[in-house]
C-alpha cells in the first residue's frame, strides 16, 4: 500500500484546529483527509459569548452538511469516515464559558462540545495556566467542574495549564485527562511545552497527549520542518508510550493577525503574556491539505502501518471511548 493509499484509508482525528470556519478551509480540511477534529470555539468568551460561538458552528455545520457533520461520539466520528465527511467536535480553551454555573456543563455537552481545556494561559476560577507567574494549583471549584466534566463526557484538556494545576488534575480526575496540543519540553524550553516527568504521569493516569505542529514549540523553532515534528511525536511516545499519544496540529489557517492578539492578551485585552514575532508555519504542513505528507514522512521513517493508523487517529479514538464512551 502506497503513503497515499493509506493516508486515504486512514481514521484521522486533529486534536485541535483553530483554523478560520470558512467554506475554503472546510474545503482544505476534507481535502486533507481529516476524519473528524476538535474544533475550537471559545477562547476568552464567557457564557453568552460562547453560546452565540457555538449557534454559529451548529449554522456553519448545517449550511456545510455536505461536508461537515456533528460529532458528540466516537461512533459520529466512524460515521464521518464512512460519510466522506469531516466530523467537528467543538471544543474550548478556557472555562469562561460555564461563568460560575457548573449546571452549564452538561448543556454545552448535549450541544456537541466534547473538549474543555481548564485555563487558558492565565489564572481562572478553575486554577491556573503556563503563563501565570505562581501556579495557586486545582481550586476546590475546579475540583467539582472537572468531576462535572467527568460525568458528562467531556474531555479534560490542559494543553495550556501551569504544571501544578495540571498535575492535581492528572491525579483528582476520576477519568483520563489529556493535552490536546503539545510539545516535549526536553526538545524545547518553552512555557507551553510538558516536562518528560509531566508527560508520564498523565500516561500512568491513562490521559492522552497530542502533538501540535506549532513551530514556536519545536526544536528548531520557526526553522522547523516535518522531521522535526516526527522528532516531536517520537519523543513523546518514548516517554509516554505509543498507544498515548496523537497529533493536535494547532492550526491556524487563513486567520487574521487580530487572532493572534486575542489569544496572547490576558483575557483578550489586558497584558501581553508573550511574543511569538511573525510565525512561521511547519514547512511540509503549512495548511490542511498537506497532512497526507505526515503519513509519509511516518512512513519514510519506517514506522509500521500499525503505528501510523494509532498516532493518526485510533489512539485518540480509544482515549475518546473512555472519556465519551461509544
Amino acid at each position: 500500500m502506497t503513503a497515499a493509499q493509506l493516508h486515504r484509508d486512514l481514521t484521522v482525528f486533529d486534536g485541535l484546529i483553530l483554523s478560520a470556519p470558512t467554506r475554503a478551509v472546510f474545503e482544505d480540511i476534507h481535502r486533507g483527509g481529516i476524519t473528524a477534529a476538535n474544533f475550537t470555539c471559545s477562547i476568552w468568551e464567557d457564557f453568552r459569548g460562547t453560546m452565540q460561538n457555538v449557534a454559529k458552528w451548529k449554522n456553519w455545520i448545517t449550511e456545510h452538511h455536505d461536508i461537515l457533520r456533528p460529532v458528540h461520539s466516537v461512533a459520529d466520528i466512524r460515521r464521518a469516515k464512512a460519510e466522506n465527511k469531516v466530523g467537528v467536535s467543538l471544543g474550548w480553551q478556557n472555562c469562561t464559558g460555564i461563568d460560575d454555573q457548573l449546571g452549564f456543563l452538561q448543556i454545552y455537552k448535549a450541544l456537541g462540545v466534547g473538549f474543555i481545556q481548564l485555563t487558558y494561559n492565565t489564572q481562572n476560577l478553575i486554577g491556573t495556566g503556563c503563563y501565570e507567574s505562581r501556579d495557586s494549583g486545582l481550586s476546590d471549584f475546579g475540583r467539582e467542574a472537572v468531576h462535572e466534566m467527568n460525568r458528562v463526557g467531556i474531555a479534560v484538556d490542559l494543553s495550556h495549564v501551569g504544571s501544578r494545576t495540571c498535575a492535581e488534575t492528572i491525579r483528582h480526575s476520576k477519568k483520563p485527562v489529556c493535552y490536546t496540543h503539545t510539545c516535549p519540553r526536553a526538545l524545547r524550553d518553552h512555557p507551553r511545552n510538558k516536562s518528560d516527568e509531566e508527560l508520564r504521569l498523565i500516561a500512568d493516569h491513562g490521559g492522552f497527549i497530542g502533538v501540535t505542529r506549532f513551530t514556536v514549540l519545536l526544536r528548531r523553532g520557526q526553522n522547523s520542518d516535518l522531521e522535526d515534528y516526527l522528532d516531536a511525536i517520537e519523543h513523546t511516545i518514548d516517554v509516554a508510550g505509543e498507544q498515548n499519544v496523537g497529533i493536535g496540529t494547532d492550526m491556524v489557517q487563513d486567520q487574521p493577525d487580530a487572532l493572534t492578539e486575542y489569544c496572547i492578551r490576558d483575557k483578550g485585552y489586558a497584558r501581553q503574556l508573550t511574543d511569538f514575532g511573525t510565525v512561521k508555519e511547519l514547512k511540509g504542513l503549512e495548511r490542511h491539505h498537506e497532512m497526507p505528507n505526515v503519513t509519509a514522512a511516518m512512513l519514510a521513517r519506517g514506522w509500521s502501518e500499525t503505528r501510523v493508523r494509532a498516532v493518526m487517529g485510533e489512539n485518540w479514538l480509544r482515549y475518546l471511548t473512555e472519556v465519551w464512551g461509544e
